[in-house]
């Protein structure tokens, strides 16, 4: 049984008359494919479904091939029609092209296919999208699996969930820390970046590409300067380009570079960023340490609890559902503030770790006045409460 919501949404959907491509996009291993073929599973239509993440790339033919034998399905399944899901579908040249000129043509032939396009890098999906298939699509985006899913597919508590992460396919391996360590990195962490990042677009320089990852999952919940990133990584390169790296970690669900909130958009991207992985996975991985040595170390225990509510907070923002930043001034620092329409919330995480800044929550009141301040952690929220129900519950319009 599929736990997540995403599949109700995906299914009621499908049940509509077809109007438009929907297209499920996210991290590698959040459950996209087990999503779709459940769905596919328990739908009453007959379905074709087909997948281009192979070591070489598929070409335009291979997936015009797999539309003609969905075509064939729902040319013989009459008025209920079938269903045609392609996972992987960034892996394939020109793949937007090629789709776009494949529904249009069922379009204006009215053939009842409805069509399901899986991607595992946000990024590339996106830019597909936008080049030719405007108008034509709607985005069910999985974000990394929250603490209330792993704890309802895995009984995980809090503890067990800011540790080892929310990658579902790595749980079962959490009873030995070792291998569960070496599929995050190996299976998870290598494999994402050599095949969603370095191989499907343009990257000059691998390594800083590679460093930089490590850099911001050790630096996590921190406020990083790129002059200061260059310094650590012994880069004689340019801050344009360790951003637009940055960019690219984002979009493969990776590590995010928070903004800082000014109140004005214009000013928020020449900022220094805020640095936050998205899954906790990456930073426990990468760091070497077991459970009950990170448990004992205050400040990184620390670091990681506040990485937790920020990689909450950042994964429902590349959903859609709200924009997150973090505001510094002088000596005084709000962790996070996220924005739902004109709504604004700042969060304080009461954490154990050693701070530059003393909490600015006081100072950010009297300059923007947000409809709310909440304190988590501490005598505040309890972690456990704030992480385990979804952010627009804190953060509502």
């Amino acid at each position: 049984m599929f736990t997540r919501t995403h599949a109700g949404v995906l299914k009621k959907r499908l049940a509509e008359p077809r109007r438009f491509i929907q297209v499920v996009a996210g991290p590698r291993q959040v459950g996209k494919t087990t999503l779709v073929r459940q769905v596919l599973e328990r739908s009453r239509l007959e379905a074709h479904y087909a997948s281009a993440d192979e070591p070489t790339l598929r070409g335009r033919h291979w997936l015009e091939e797999q539309w003609d034998a969905a075509r064939l399905k729902a040319r013989d399944a009459g008025k209920r029609g079938a269903i045609l899901a392609i996972d992987e579908a960034q892996k394939v040249p020109d793949w937007s092209e090629t789709v776009k000129r494949l529904w249009d043509e069922d379009t204006a032939g009215r053939l009842r296919l409805k069509v399901i396009i899986l991607g595992s890098a946000p990024v590339l999906v996106q830019r597909g999208l936008s080049e030719s298939l405007a108008g034509r699509f709607e985005v069910l985006y999985l974000p990394h699996w929250s603490f209330a899913e792993m704890r309802e597919a895995f009984g995980w508590d809090v503890d067990r969930y800011l540790f080892f992460g929310g990658y579902p396919g790595a749980a079962p391996l959490a009873a030995d820390q070792d291998r569960w360590r070496r599929y995050i990195v190996d299976a998870l962490i290598e494999t994402t970046i050599s095949r969603d990042v370095l191989l499907l677009t343009r990257v000059d320089k691998p390594a800083l590409l590679r460093r930089l990852f490590q850099l911001a999952c050790a630096y996590s919940g921190q406020v990083l300067s790129y002059q200061k990133m260059l310094g650590q990584l012994q880069e004689a390169g340019n801050t344009t380009t360790l951003a637009h790296y940055l960019d690219l970690l984002a979009g493969a669900g990776m590590v995010a570079g928070l903004q800082k909130f000014s109140g004005q958009n214009v000013r928020q991207r020449g900022s220094s960023p805020k640095l936050i992985v998205l899954n906790t996975a990456l930073m426990s991985a990468t760091s070497g340490l077991r459970l009950e040595v990170a448990r004992a170390d205050g400040e990184f225990w620390g670091r990681l609890t506040e990485s937790a509510v920020g990689a909450h907070l950042a994964n429902a923002a590349a959903a859609g559902l709200c924009e997150t930043f973090y505001w510094l001034d002088r000596n005084h620092e709000v962790d996070f503030v996220v924005r739902t329409g004109r709504v604004v919330t700042a969060i304080e995480v009461k954490s154990a770790r050693r701070r530059s800044a003393l909490p600015g929550i006081a100072a950010f009141d009297a300059a923007f006045r947000p409809k709310r301040k909440l304190l988590v952690g501490g005598d505040g929220i309890p972690i456990e409460e704030f992480l385990g129900k979804p952010v627009d519950h804190w953060v509502g319009r």
